[in-house]
């Protein structure tokens, strides 16, 4: 009866070996598997190493001593174009002073040249005053005599 009942009701032996039949069967597949893709990763990184890295900066070092090259260039240019630049700033601001100066020189001289003129127009305007004054009382001593006489008459 005892085993009767272990062989009808009692499941934990075949279950138990179909447990171990799966765990050995994934752990082989997944085993394989992984082993492949660790593999594969063990392949593609001492390629890297020994192949792809040493290019890579071998073309880097070639490049940078170009580039630095060229920017070294770039800024020599730059300096000299700076230079120029400079130049012409400092020869244009010297340009503009100098007309400034000439033309200070020339509103000073015109200035003075019209403090002249206004002297000279006021020197004849005061004669002219004076010479009116003068003809004015010259006519009126000639009046003065013609109403004289006229009184008289």
């Amino acid at each position: 009866v005892g085993e009767v009942y272990s062989r009808l009701l009692d499941h934990r032996p075949v279950i138990q070996g179909e447990i171990r039949y799966f765990v050995k069967e994934f752990e082989e597949k997944r085993g394989l598997r992984e082993l492949r893709v660790l593999e594969n990763l063990k392949n593609t990184v001492f390629e890297t190493n020994e192949h792809v890295l040493p290019k890579c900066e071998q073309a880097m070092q070639d490049n940078l001593s170009e580039t630095f090259k060229r920017l070294q260039a770039a800024n020599a240019m730059i300096h000299r174009l700076q230079e120029r630049e400079f130049e012409v700033r400092k020869l244009q601001a010297d340009k503009v002073m100098a007309r400034e100066e000439k033309c200070i020189a020339h509103w000073e001289e015109f200035m003075k040249e019209q403090q002249n003129k206004r002297a000279e127009v006021d020197e004849e305007h005061r004669k002219a005053m004076e010479r009116l004054k003068e003809q004015y009382s010259e006519m009126e001593k000639e009046l003065a005599k013609y109403t004289l006489y006229f009184i008289a008459i």
